[in-house]
């Protein structure tokens, strides 16, 4: 989704808690990656992995000049022959630590053992952000700051998840220009 669709969603949106909640958050994700300096890693559930939000979060970080938003994606199942990229799996939880932030996009419940492990980050310092639409309480507790999607959402995850990525990559600098766009070199997902 590009910079003008975001526009029009936002514009959509205007009366709604939406344009703001998911710029706050952005706005959180963005100093959070910026102030810790280390890796941005992102995560999903069991049944769930966040490809669309990795994709979008790449992108803005080449566009905005926050290259701190680049996400590493942590998988549950890291398949056999899976790309170095992508063979990131929940043991990258364990070595998470002061300089790390922690995004949890969570559709769905979470399992005891995955909540353990992501108490176990926040512990060890890593700063951990959710996009809850779990309404799983253990999670929204132990995040540092929550955007709650409810079960009956007015937009579809997806949608809220170009709002973060948008809101992440919200910066004073002017965006690039199109020839910038067109003959920029290809990212990685």
């Amino acid at each position: 989704m590009d910079a003008v669709r975001v526009a029009l969603l936002r514009e959509a949106l205007a009366g709604t808690e939406w344009p703001r909640a998911t710029r706050a958050f952005g706005g959180a994700l963005r100093r959070a990656v910026r102030r810790r300096g280390g890796g941005l890693l992102l995560v999903g559930t069991a049944a769930y992995e966040p490809w669309h939000l990795a994709a979008h979060l790449d992108e803005e970080a080449a566009w905005s000049g926050v290259p701190e938003l680049a996400p590493t994606l942590v998988r549950h199942r890291v398949p056999a022959g899976a790309r170095p990229h992508l063979s990131v799996g929940l043991g990258r939880l364990a070595a998470a630590g002061r300089s790390d932030t922690l995004l949890v996009v969570a559709p769905g419940p979470l399992g005891g053992t995955f909540l353990e492990r992501l108490a176990a980050a926040r512990r060890d310092g890593a700063t951990l952000l959710a996009v809850d639409a779990s309404g799983t309480p253990d999670l929204r507790g132990l995040a540092h700051d929550a955007l709650d999607v409810p079960a009956e959402p007015l937009l579809p995850l997806d949608t809220v998840q170009h709002l973060v990525a948008a809101g992440a990559a919200a910066t004073r600098r002017p965006r690039p220009r199109l020839t910038d766009r067109l003959f920029a070199p290809p990212r990685r997902w």
